[in-house]
């Protein structure tokens, strides 16, 4: 008898709760043989619009797992299922064939992941074969951190202060790399992985691997954290940690970055340095994000929090909308963050809310719009934290910008690229300005640099936005914690309902095979 661990996005070895638990099941003293299973579902990537970069890391990063996961002699089989409807019955004819007992997952958080992991539920069940889900993607798992009134919190600062001071009793555990096990007998299958024709021209920029993973993260915390909360919002600096194409596709954990922070800093995620605090802040951003997704599946269908906002007259796909994807707006911040995106799948974080309140405050432009957009071009392209930025940009979701805040990007550019340094990097044709010119080319300067004029007047801009919003209801927007939106209550899932068996265990194994998170 075989466990299976079933990968999606979790595609490493090193703290792994499905794969540690399928190698070492809680109350056994030995490792139980196992195998993995990889389903490529091109449809279904197409159909959520991921990005050829971000497919081809994940390609490139089975290939690499294939090898780590073969020095534990565990064999991974890549089946081609082209989309999620036929994945459970897929599952089942390998459990079947193998003798599978249990297969066991870390849970997704997105609706149709949630509906997937129930049909495979399901499935596996009508033939006998037990599920077991984990939470591996939050340390602590969507639905534990409420407020008095046992919902989920809408505000990111009081969501934090609980999640903080719960962390040492709630958080999961974070896994060892586990030990390998005796040959199965089982033949890896990878040859599923050549039928798919990915992009892979950024694959120098972004190399595979849970040691390129590893690595960054411990430059990051070695060489940069410190001086983080003061130089992040740089653009033209190394200093962020890179780290986002990783997490995004489990090739490293949250879990791995909490435990980084606490080994330097004594065991502690409390900090009396800014850059340690600040960057604990994002990582609990990126876990309020996925909590307030569980809690609200109707954002996975394109719909704003704030359901007042979806009266809002919304431009649609125009020459505005072409010229902003382009970086052809006139406004150079705003240009060299769309090109920095358009040529290496990435973008600092501060130039996407500056290119994101651009498009939905200046040019009002619908965000989903541009929620898609950088979707279809991000390497790091992840749908809880990419929805939570758009909708926080574009005021409509949880805890958003004020309406009436709207970034002045040629203000932004002077604070966070004074020299222009970042500007003439992405926007090359306006690299002779001066650095006060650069942020807001004159007239006859665009004209000589083939340079295109302000596509629209900030200003006025400004004013239609503020007065568009304003007239909702006649008054400010309330955040629309006591609507309700049409099919919720269908939509709505229970984790037991989704994912049988859920385990948030914090029990050590008896061999200290897993490593507690504090």
């Amino acid at each position: 008898m075989l466990n299976l661990v079933w990968l999606r996005s979790d595609l490493r070895i090193e703290d792994n709760p499905a794969l540690s638990a399928a190698l070492h099941e809680a109350g056994s003293s030995e490792h139980v043989p196992c195998v993995a299973v990889y389903h490529l579902c091109q449809q279904q990537w197409d159909a959520h619009g991921i990005s050829v970069h971000k497919q081809s890391l994940i390609i490139r990063q089975l290939q690499s797992l294939a090898q780590s996961l073969a020095e534990l002699n565990v064999p991974l089989k890549i089946i081609n299922s082209t989309s999620f409807a036929s994945v459970p019955s897929d599952l089942l004819e390998v459990c079947c064939r193998l003798g599978i007992k249990t297969v066991f997952f870390n849970i997704e958080y997105e609706l149709n992941e949630r509906k997937l992991s129930r049909a495979v539920c399901q499935t596996l069940a009508q033939s006998q074969i037990s599920v077991q889900g984990f939470h591996d993607q939050c340390m602590i798992a969507p639905g534990d951190i409420l407020n008095g009134s046992g919902e989920m919190y809408q505000v990111y600062t009081a969501f934090k202060n609980r999640y903080l001071e719960n962390f040492d009793r709630q958080a999961r555990n974070i896994f060892a790399r586990p030990r390998s096990q005796d040959v199965c007998g089982v033949e890896s299958e990878l040859d599923a992985l050549e039928e798919v024709h990915a992009d892979h021209s950024l694959s120098e920029l972004w190399p595979a691997g849970e040691a390129e993973a590893a690595q960054r993260l411990e430059l990051f915390v070695r060489e940069k954290i410190m001086d983080y909360q003061a130089r992040r919002d740089f653009p033209a600096r190394a200093a962020t940690s890179t780290l986002s194409p990783y997490l995004a596709i489990g090739a490293l954990s949250v879990g791995q970055c909490f435990r980084s922070i606490m080994d330097l800093n004594g065991g502690s995620l409390s900090s009396e340095e800014d850059g340690i605090r600040t960057w604990v802040n994002e990582l609990v951003w990126r876990e309020f994000y996925r909590h307030f997704l569980f809690a609200h599946p109707e954002l996975c269908m394109h719909r704003a929090f704030k359901s007042d906002t979806e009266r809002l007259p919304w431009h649609q796909e125009n020459a505005e909308f072409e010229a902003w994807k382009a970086g052809k707006t006139g406004f150079p911040i705003v240009d060299a963050g769309m090109r920095q995106l358009n040529e290496t799948g990435w973008m600092h974080n501060r130039l996407r809310m500056i290119c994101a309140m651009f498009l939905t405050k200046h040019l009002f432009v619908d965000w989903r719009l541009g929620e898609r957009y950088f979707m279809s071009q991000l390497i790091d392209g992840d749908f809880a934290s990419n929805n939570g930025g758009w909708q926080w940009s574009a005021s409509t979701g949880v805890d958003a910008a004020p309406y009436f805040r709207i970034f002045n990007p040629t203000r932004q550019s002077e604070r966070f690229d004074a020299s222009g340094e970042f500007i003439r990097r992405f926007v090359p044709e306006l690299k002779t300005l001066d650095n006060r010119s650069i942020h807001a080319p004159k007239p006859e300067h665009c004209r000589a640099l083939n340079y295109p004029e302000p596509i629209v007047d900030h200003r006025s801009a400004v004013e239609r936005t503020k007065a568009l919003f304003a007239s909702l209801s006649g008054q400010a927007l309330k955040n629309s914690e006591s609507s309700t939106h049409s099919g919720q209550q269908e939509m709505t899932l229970s984790p037991l309902d989704t994912e049988p068996k859920v385990s948030n265990k914090r029990d050590a194994s008896e061999n200290g095979h897993v490593e507690k998170a504090v």
